[in-house]
């Protein structure tokens, strides 16, 4: 977790938090060290923020601060709900887990009358959930795709052929069988698509492609338009 959204993750903990929470509780939940947890708080002090406590008894957040709010419509937030119940149906853990934390999130942050709508199940998004990949994290390849790193993978095709590739991820296409990596393979000097599901090993190279995903994203996309102009 960047230290950026670690902060705002503390602020979050203390403003919902009904009695003082100690660093080790904060450490667990986020899954980091308690010495972090301890710089941080010192941190968000010298920011301003109005954190009260000390090692061994808690934290608290002192009443008064608030974050800027969230203005949505109902018809807005019932999007919210469905987008994120939508996500529960991808194979993508670290995704899923997001999606619960912004519930959690927006549920704090917009109007009583608005929360209610994170908290009363009444938007359902049925279906079958594709199951996780066994041999590639999806967040790690989202990660490549956002820093443009390239990967190199063993992928089997659908005709059992194993073959090693290196590629420029660019997109993820989330079916609901499974989930689709879209990236530019050096081995066939185009754009392919790789099911997750096939990948038998997946780890970032040594490598990047700085400046180069929206312009290979674009070229992905025009490929879908010759497509449908020769249907």
């Amino acid at each position: 977790m960047r230290k950026a959204s670690r902060l705002f993750e503390i602020i979050q903990i203390l403003r919902l938090a009904k009695k003082p929470v100690t660093a080790a509780e904060m450490a667990a939940q986020l899954e980091v060290t308690v010495r972090s947890i301890y710089r941080d708080i010192v941190e968000l002090q010298a920011m301003r923020v109005p954190v009260e406590g000390g090692r061994g008894i808690g934290y608290i957040l002192r009443p008064g601060f608030t974050l800027p709010p969230l203005m949505l419509t109902v018809e807005e937030t019932e999007a919210i709900v469905l987008s994120l119940a939508l996500l529960e149906r991808t194979g993508d853990t670290g995704l899923r887990q997001a999606a619960k934390q912004v519930n959690r999130k927006i549920a704090a942050a917009v109007p009583a009358p608005l929360a209610a709508t994170f908290s009363t199940n009444a938007l359902h998004a049925w279906g079958s959930s594709a199951p996780a990949p066994e041999a590639v994290d999806l967040a790690m390849v989202r990660g490549a795709i956002r820093e443009e790193r390239k990967l190199a993978l063993d992928y089997r095709d659908e005709f059992g052929r194993l073959t090693e590739r290196t590629i420029r991820p660019i997109a993820l296409i989330y079916y609901s069988q499974t989930a689709n990596i879209v990236g530019w393979c050096e081995l066939r000097q185009a754009i392919r698509n790789f099911r997750a599901d096939r990948v038998e090993h997946c780890e970032p190279a040594q490598a990047f492609f700085p400046g180069e995903g929206d312009g290979l994203r674009k070229l992905w996309v025009e490929g879908w338009q010759v497509t449908a102009g020769a249907a």
